[in-house]
């Protein structure tokens, strides 16, 4: 076989990375840039487009330039992409009209909430398209954009107005604007794409407000998205081939194609993603229905429960309440914990996502005693990231019947050795970590790979080794643990 290599771009919340895999599957370098969290007075939360795609040309050049390979031998690109960002943009020269709304960012909870009380229409908006209201999804958004500034404003009255997630900004400008795409993937998260259907729905576009003439066309997700030169910086134009949401990528780089697959991503919030195959089902147990993705010409669903606060809790015990210098001082730290100490964090700094959806909520430390202290509030905050994830995945439990005895994750926390025992323990399910960290651009690599006919499509999947956690702890004391959680919960939540 000829040597070849595929660029990954993975636009994430916190930055961009530039990925090079090789043809055995296996990263060859990474370059990252970081972009800046540009928060107001209010709280809402933007990126900068501009800088953005700046750093999506820079981390292709940087990693290209740090492996020294040959730009010749790089035959396709794989995205993947921070989910429900939300960006408007110019159809005439692609140039960023307002910054992007960040997934994190409520700023539209008053017009979401004004919808439900005029239309009582979150039950129909679930039916239609698997997602509860919510201002964290981009239909409120984009909403928001088109009611609040002026440049939107007037880009829609001169019919030049785009609208779309992250993705569909970066192919938009990679291509030069030939290509105004999105996948299955993120249109499943926008809160306007009907699972049913496979369209976009019009009576929530009318609801919402939004001109489909605005949106992007659905692709499939191993589709040609169209050819870029980085800029002029590639010789040859190459194509885009794969486009996935960062934890559909995941999904997909786990392996876990088949239903009854699931797997676990570890960021600033968390998304733990379960295959259910090729039928829509709903849940009835506060979870999410998506699109995995559509690839070969098949839809897969999955149920999902998304968390706006676990990697992000070790960094409020960092950079907030300073009781750690570094992430990985809370291993040691929670395994020196008085084993008695019943304190417990509930990290609701935002509200509670799935599967409690309380956007009222705020944290608590709960059972502190007197002898509770700085190993025992680190515990508490480790351990509530595991809690939260345990949570969603018994509600799946009770959606599907499964027993959900193996589960993959990745993400920057899944170094602590104390918290994937912990998460094995309380979850009852085996925790399978890969030695790639880059799971969610190689899922959208892979992709990639598959669809320009390089990688086999099963063999591909073998370049990934993993490290097993499996449950230790005796059932009595999960039993108890759990019960003081949802003690906790309770409290928190009446």
């Amino acid at each position: 076989m000829n040597r070849f290599y595929i660029l990954g771009i993975d636009q994430s919340t916190q930055g961009t990375k530039g990925v090079l895999v090789d043809d055995a599957g296996r990263i060859a370098g990474r370059y990252d840039l970081p972009h800046r969290q540009i928060v107001n007075d209010q709280g809402w939360v933007s990126h900068d487009l501009e800088e953005i795609y700046k750093n999506v040309i820079g981390v292709c050049r940087g990693v290209i330039e740090k492996t020294g390979v040959d730009k010749r031998l790089i035959r396709c690109i794989g995205i993947d992409n921070q989910r429900e960002t939300t960006a408007a943009w110019s159809l005439t020269d692609g140039h960023a009209l307002a910054p992007a709304i960040v997934w994190q960012c409520a700023r539209a909870a008053g017009l979401a909430e004004k919808l439900e009380e005029t239309y009582h229409c979150s039950d129909d908006i679930y039916s239609r398209t698997g997602l509860k209201l919510s201002p964290y999804f981009p239909a409120a958004k984009m909403s928001w954009l088109l009611q609040n500034d002026p440049a939107v404003r007037k880009a829609v009255q001169e019919h030049t107005l785009a609208l779309g997630t992250m993705d569909s900004f970066v192919v938009y400008r990679l291509t030069g604007g030939k290509s105004f795409r999105t996948d299955y993937s993120n249109a499943s998260r926008t809160q306007l794409f009907n699972l049913h259907t496979l369209t976009w729905d019009q009576e929530l576009l009318k609801l919402f407000r939004i001109p489909e003439g605005c949106l992007p066309e659905v692709t499939d997700s191993d589709a040609a998205f169209g050819v870029t030169d980085l800029e002029g910086y590639l010789e040859e134009p190459i194509p885009i081939m794969g486009v996935l949401g960062d934890s559909h990528g995941a999904l997909f780089g786990h392996n876990c194609r088949r239903s009854g697959r699931i797997k676990t991503t570890y960021g600033t919030g968390s998304s733990i993603m379960l295959n259910i195959g090729e039928k829509f089902k709903p849940s009835t147990h506060g979870l999410s229905t998506s699109l995995a993705w559509k690839i070969g010409g098949k839809v897969s669903y999955v149920l999902e429960g998304n968390i706006n606060y676990t990697g992000a809790v070790i960094s409020w015990l960092k950079n907030d309440v300073k009781l750690i210098q570094s992430a990985g001082e809370t291993a040691d730290e929670a395994a020196g914990a008085n084993p008695a100490d019943k304190t417990y964090l509930v990290p609701a700094f935002s509200g509670l996502g799935a599967p409690w959806w309380n956007n009222d909520a705020r944290a608590m430390l709960y059972g502190m005693s007197r002898t509770t202290g700085k190993n025992e509030i680190v515990r508490a905050a480790v351990e509530s990231i595991a809690y939260q994830i345990t949570d969603v995945i018994d509600a799946m439990r009770k959606d599907t019947g499964l027993r959900i005895d193996e589960i993959c994750v990745d993400g920057g926390p899944t170094r602590n050795d104390y918290l994937m025992q912990f998460q094995s323990d309380i979850a009852e399910s085996s925790i399978r970590i890969p030695d790639a960290e880059e799971l969610s651009v190689l899922g959208a690599v892979f992709t990639a790979g598959i669809a320009a006919g390089l990688y086999d499509s099963d063999r591909v999947f073998d370049s990934i080794r993993y490290k097993v956690y499996s449950p230790k702890m005796a059932e009595d004391k999960r039993n108890e643990k759990k019960k003081g959680w949802q003690e906790a919960i309770r409290k928190l939540i009446g």
